[in-house]
Formats: structure tokens, C-alpha cells, sequence
């Protein structure tokens, strides 16, 4: 019995057909922008970004943003991609004078953070769009599951949340406040079927409901961060969100929370840095600061893997590198100046 045959049992369980029994907990969360009403995903911006911009302006400004501007030439050497539903639109390698590494849309690296998006999305798949609130509060970071410390490569999904002990540990405290952390999804994986999986089993089930043209793997059986795969299998991702072939294209930004415990009293622990207020949804992030947010959707992972959807779901864009934990925030910057010089046809 494979994990989609055990979801028949698991949702009675989880018998709730919509998200609206969250919007008492939700609603008073504040700061980097409202909550959504229940069971809805924030509406995108009325007109086309940039229209009137010709594809040749925007790939310029692309390119000199992506080549010249400090904030990305400091993450160099990275790989960098912008598409919409059908293809890549253009895309470039940015290197670094005296190093030999080269990044390209073929370049196999560690997702790490970037695994978050992809498991959001397996769970809408297995769900058929329809996720309990349960799910939901597991995907928001908000389960109290929140003593993780990762997983080794030989375990399985169960094993790894069994030992540690305090891996599965659940905090009363933490309880229906945001606080990011790996846990709330490992919880969930067992939950939902996966957890006797190990890596290659893992691989084989993503691929299934994924597709197998999203060719990931798994180095640890870490639902929140042990993805293995290369640019161009995770544009086919972004791109079957972008087209509707995957649920959670529809679901992007559904009651997102908010995350920095500066502004927001639900919340308790963000890799945001602190300046910056972001809000959360299933899985992926929605960069909704007043100041430098644009409301886009993304996922960077720890290395430096940052992939984005634009808040009008017209484009999608990857800046792909490897580098020291704690790299995220930085592709961050890059990317999403990538994204504004793309949109609006000059450069950043």
C-alpha cells in the first residue's frame, strides 16, 4: 500500500474540508501585512507586471542586474533563471574571478529550505486541494512541534522524528504560534503516509505525485530541508504551479501568518532577518515587508538555493548556488532584484 492509498483512512480522520476553523487563530496576527480571508490565497495584482516592457528589455535588465548589481555580485558564483508557465525566458551563469566553480541549470546541489515548497506541495496533491486544519497548522510552523535538529542519511521518516528524542517532542508553549522549525513537517510526513520511507523511497514518492520530470532526491529523509535536485528540475516544478498542473499554485499565499517576533505577537522564531517582516504560508514564504517586499512567493534554502514566483503568478526565477549555511537571506537579496529589474524592464 503506497502512501496516496493510505490517505483515504488518514483524511476521515482529518475531517475538515476547509480552512475557515483557522480564522479565529489567525486573525489577530499582525505585521508584514494582513492574513487572508479563510480559504482563499491573496489576489494578484489587477493588470500585467510591466506591461507595455518588451522580453528583449526585460532580458537586458535581467542580465546587467544579475551581472552588476553589488547585492548579487557578492553571492557570485550562482546560476539564475526567470520563465513563465511554458519555459525559461532567459537565464545565465555568474562567475568569479579566481574560482572555477561554474553553476548551470544542470548542476546537482542540496535544496535544503527549498524542500518546504516541494513538500507543500506534494501534501496539496495527496489532499486533492483540500487540506484539513491540521495540515495547515503544521505547514504554517505553528503545530508546537518545534525541537528538530535533522535527520541521518541511513533513517527513515519515523526514525529520524523518534531519535533524537526530542526530535518529536511537542511544546504547549509554541503551540498555534509560528516558530520555524523542521519538526511541524516531519510531524506532518508520518501523517500523512511517508513515515517508514527512507531517501530512495522518498525520491521514488515525490516523483510520483510531483512528476517525474521534477526529478529531486533525498540526502537526508528530512522533509523541510533533505531535497536534493538541479535548477531545471525545480523550474519544472515552479512552471507546473505557474500552469495549474499542481494544486498549490492556486493555494500560494493561503492565510499567511505573519513571522517576525518583533511585529507579530504569534510569533516566536523567523530565519528572516529581523528588519524584514515576511509572512508564511503552506511551505513557502510570501515577502510581504512594507518596505522592500513585493509580495512574491519563495523558499530559499540554507546553501543559497532561492527559487520565487512573482505575486501575480506570471513568473517564476531561481538564483542556484551552494555555499555556508546561512547563505539564504543573501540569494534572497540577489533574486529578488532580478525579479524587479525583470518585471519592470530596467536594470537594479
Amino acid at each position: 500500500m503506497n502512501a496516496r492509498t493510505r490517505l483515504t483512512a488518514t483524511s476521515a480522520t482529518f475531517a475538515v474540508t476547509a480552512l475557515t476553523a483557522l480564522t479565529t487563530l489567525l486573525a489577530g496576527c499582525g505585521g508584514g501585512g494582513a492574513d487572508n480571508p479563510p480559504g482563499t490565497s491573496p489576489p494578484p495584482p489587477t493588470g500585467t507586471p510591466g506591461s507595455g516592457v518588451s522580453e528583449a528589455q526585460r532580458i537586458e535588465a535581467a542580465r546587467s542586474t544579475a551581472n552588476g548589481n553589488a547585492a548579487c555580485t557578492a553571492v557570485a558564483p550562482f546560476y539564475w533563471e526567470v520563465g513563465d508557465r511554458s519555459a525559461a525566458r532567459t537565464s545565465g551563469s555568474v562567475n568569479r574571478a579566481g574560482n572555477t566553480t561554474v553553476y548551470t541549470a544542470d548542476t546537482s546541489m542540496a535544496l535544503a529550505s527549498a524542500t518546504k515548497w516541494l513538500f507543500g506541495a506534494y501534501v496539496a496533491e495527496v489532499r486533492a486541494g483540500v487540506l484539513s486544519a491540521d495540515d495547515v497548522r503544521y505547514l504554517h510552523f505553528r503545530s508546537g512541534h518545534t525541537s528538530f535538529a535533522g535527520c541521518m542519511a541511513g533513517q527513515t521518516v519515523d526514525s529520524c522524528l523518534a531519535l533524537p528524542a526530542a526530535n518529536g517532542a511537542y511544546s504547549a508553549a509554541t503551540d498555534g504560534r509560528y516558530f520555524y522549525n523542521g519538526g511541524h513537517m516531519q510531524k506532518l510526513a508520518g501523517l500523512v503516509g511517508l513515515g517508514n520511507m527512507n531517501n530512495g523511497a522518498l525520491a521514488t514518492e515525490f516523483r510520483t505525485v510531483l512528476g517525474d520530470d521534477v526529478a529531486i532526491s533525498f540526502n537526508q529523509p528530512q522533509l523541510a530541508g533533505g531535497a536534493q535536485g538541479t535548477p531545471a528540475d525545480y523550474a519544472r516544478f515552479l512552471r507546473k504551479m505557474l500552469d495549474g498542473r499542481l494544486r498549490l499554485g492556486a493555494l500560494l499565499g493561503t492565510q499567511a501568518v505573519c513571522t517576525n517576533p518583533a511585529t507579530c505577537p504569534n510569533a516566536l522564531a523567523t530565519p528572516v532577518p529581523g528588519n524584514e517582516s515576511w509572512n508564511y504560508s503552506l511551505g513557502h514564504w510570501v515577502e510581504a515587508d512594507p518596505v522592500v517586499g513585493d509580495g512574491a512567493f519563495s523558499s530559499a534554502g540554507a546553501f543559497g538555493f532561492y527559487p520565487w514566483i512573482d505575486a501575480t503568478r506570471t513568473w517564476y526565477g531561481i538564483v542556484a548556488r551552494q555555499a555556508q549555511a546561512g547563505s539564504g537571506n543573501e540569494s534572497a537579496n540577489c533574486g529578488r532584484l532580478i525579479r524587479k529589474a525583470w518585471v519592470t524592464g530596467v536594470a537594479r
